[in-house]
C-alpha cells in the first residue's frame, strides 16, 4: 500500500520500521519540526525524522496541516492509508479525508479508557491490570473513532511507564501490519458510551510525591511517571527524581527516613532503588546514598 506515516516520539519508531519492513511504499513521513535539544541548544531532529533518514525516507515537518499548501501537498502523495502514532497535531478533516482509506491511529490504550496524551502513565498511576493497544480509524473527536482491531496486555506489579511504553510499542507495529494485511476485512466497531476517561498530560504539581497517601498509590505515581517526568521530591532543599521503587511494611510518619532509602507513607512504605539528582545521571539508591543525607524525614 502506498503509506503515508505520521509519528514524532521514540515510541513511533518501531512502526515506521516494521511498515517498511512489511513492504509497504512509505511515500513521505511526516514529524514534528527539529527543536533546539542539548547543551548547545542545537536544532534536533525527532527520532522519527531521524530514523526516516536512515530509511530514504522523505521527510515532512511542517508547523501546521491547516494551510492551503500543506493540505495540498498532503493529498497530491495519493495514498491508499495514512498511520498515525503521537503524532503531535491535530488533524483537520481535509487530512482525515485524503488517503483513500483514511487515517489509522496506533493508540496505547483499551478505548474508551484513556483516550488522550498520557494514556501509559495514566494506565499505571491508576492501578489498572490491563492495558492494551487498539488501531483506530481515526475521525475528528479526540481519540473517538470507531476501533479496527486491539490487543490487551497485563500491567506488571513493578513495571514502569518506560518498559510498558517499550512493550506497547512493538505490540502496535504488529497489529498496524496485521490491520493493513486484513484492511479490507476489518469491520470498525464503534467505541461504548460507557467507561470513558481522558489521559489528560501530567502536571508539574500532581508529580510531586505525597507522603501522605498510602504506599501502593505512592508505588504507582513512582512507577507511572518513570523515566519521564520522573515523580520528585525535596531532600535536604535539593530536588530529586524517584524512578524506581517498591512497596514495604514499614511503619512512621508521613516522609520520616526508615533506614537506607525506605520512606515512610500514609500506610506501609516505599523502598526507593532507583534515583536522580538535578544535573546528574539516573543512579542506583545505594550509589545516590553515597553522595547524599536523607536525614530524618524529606518532603
Amino acid at each position: 500500500m502506498r503509506v503515508i506515516f505520521m509519528g514524532t516520539p521514540d515510541f513511533s519508531v518501531p512502526v515506521l520500521d516494521a511498515l517498511k519492513d512489511a513492504g509497504h511504499d512509505i511515500v513521505a513521513v511526516y514529524s514534528q519540526p527539529p527543536r533546539p535539544a542539548g547543551r548547545g541548544k542545537k536544532d534536533r531532529p525527532t527520532s522519527v525524522h531521524a530514523r526516516a533518514l536512515e530509511l530514504g525516507l522523505e521527510v515532512r515537518h511542517p508547523v501546521s496541516l491547516r494551510h492551503e499548501e500543506a493540505l495540498n501537498d498532503f493529498a497530491d502523495l495519493n495514498a491508499d492509508v495514512a498511520v498515525v502514532v503521537a503524532y503531535g497535531l491535530i488533524l483537520p478533516q481535509a487530512i482525515l479525508d485524503a488517503p483513500k482509506h483514511g487515517c489509522l491511529n496506533i493508540h496505547a490504550s483499551l478505548l474508551p479508557r484513556w483516550r488522550g496524551a498520557a494514556p501509559i502513565h495514566r494506565a499505571i498511576m491508576a492501578g489498572d491490570a490491563q492495558t492494551g493497544v487498539c488501531i483506530m480509524q481515526m475521525e475528528a473527536g479526540l481519540d473517538t473513532g470507531p476501533v479496527l482491531l486491539h490487543e490487551a496486555t497485563d500491567i506488571g506489579a513493578a513495571e514502569t511507564t518506560g518498559a510498558l511504553h517499550d512493550r506497547l510499542s512493538v505490540m502496535g507495529a504488529r497489529l498496524i501490519v496485521q490491520a493493513l494485511d486484513q484492511l479490507s476485512d476489518l469491520t470498525p466497531k464503534g467505541q461504548p458510551n460507557d467507561g470513558v476517561t481522558y489521559a489528560e498530560k501530567i502536571s508539574k504539581d500532581e508529580a510531586r510525591v505525597d507522603w501522605l497517601k498510602p504506599a501502593t498509590e505512592v508505588d504507582r505515581l513512582i512507577r507511572g511517571l518513570s523515566p519521564f517526568p520522573g515523580a520528585w521530591c525535596e531532600i535536604a532543599g535539593e530536588r530529586v527524581k524517584l524512578l524506581g521503587c517498591r512497596p514495604s511494611t514499614g511503619a512512621g510518619s508521613a516522609g520520616q527516613v526508615l533506614g537506607g532509602f525506605e520512606i515512610a507513607c500514609g500506610t506501609g512504605s516505599v523502598v526507593i532503588t532507583r534515583a536522580q539528582r538535578a544535573g546528574k545521571r539516573a543512579m542506583s539508591a545505594q550509589e545516590v546514598l553515597l553522595g547524599l543525607t536523607l536525614g530524618t524525614s524529606i518532603n
